[in-house]
């Protein structure tokens, strides 16, 4: 039987990168996975890319009314869920003296903000035993380059996770961070590393990680389904998925 058989599993940010590997994975595994972007052409290519049934909703969830209508969608086709991965999230890096108000404000509208009030509202449904995946980052805890702004809106999740935890005890809902180091996702792009620049900038990575590379997105993706699935006595932990970068 397939480890996740039966479940349904919401991932936020399932369009891309680690989310889409997840997502994947997950419906191998049996889930009835359900994304989420906010681009409606991108979302709708990755829940055909993912198949087996996965369903694509598009919307931003730094916008608030987005979780609420997401939770009364979600109840409304499947009565609940088992997993919820609050993975959106988005980087720009720049010095401190740099950062406009912009940019810290959309940083957290969407790392942290939409991962508190994702929980909120998705929570009640979510059944007795199930599980919420948070993703982190390394930069929450090490320190890295210009990644002042983007390290503060992660780190204020774990401190999240361990009051739900016992929040939701009495529910048997687990709640663990998965945080991962550098990983070759489409988001390298977004930074500004071209296609050309890209060996370069892979080869001074696997200098500062022990295992001598970058991760893959599927790595994560393994990563996370022991979270949901293995790892059952497992709960409020940090899990760093980062080659041994954080030793470094």
């Amino acid at each position: 039987m397939k480890s996740l058989e039966g479940k349904i599993a919401v991932i936020t940010g399932g369009n891309s990168g680690i989310g889409k590997a997840t997502a994947k994975l997950f419906a191998q595994e049996g889930a009835q996975v359900i994304i989420t972007g906010r681009r409606p052409d991108v979302v709708d290519a990755a829940a055909k890319e993912i198949g087996n049934g996965a369903i694509g909703v598009c919307g931003d969830v730094a916008i608030l009314e987005f979780h609420q209508r997401f939770a009364e969608d979600v109840n409304k086709w499947f009565g609940g869920l088992d997993i919820y991965v609050a993975n959106a999230g988005v980087i720009n890096l720049e010095a401190s003296k740099n950062v406009s108000e912009a940019e810290y404000d959309n940083h957290f509208a969407v790392n942290t903000r939409g991962v508190f009030f994702g929980v909120q509202a998705i929570a009640p449904l979510i059944r007795d035993g199930g599980n919420i995946i948070v993703t982190s980052s390394l930069a929450a805890t090490k320190f890295l380059p210009h990644h002042t702004v983007y390290a503060g809106s992660k780190a204020a999740l774990a401190a999240f996770a361990r009051n739900w935890v016992i929040e939701f005890k009495e529910r048997r809902i687990r709640v663990n961070i998965l945080s991962p180091g550098p990983v070759e996702t489409e988001i390298l792009g977004k930074l500004g590393i071209g296609e050309a620049d890209r060996p370069g900038f892979e080869s001074h990575m696997a200098n500062l990680i022990p295992a001598g590379r970058m991760g893959r997105p599927e790595e994560l993706a393994e990563a996370a389904l022991f979270l949901a699935s293995k790892g059952a006595f497992v709960n409020g932990v940090e899990l760093i998925v980062d080659g041994g970068m954080s030793l470094a």
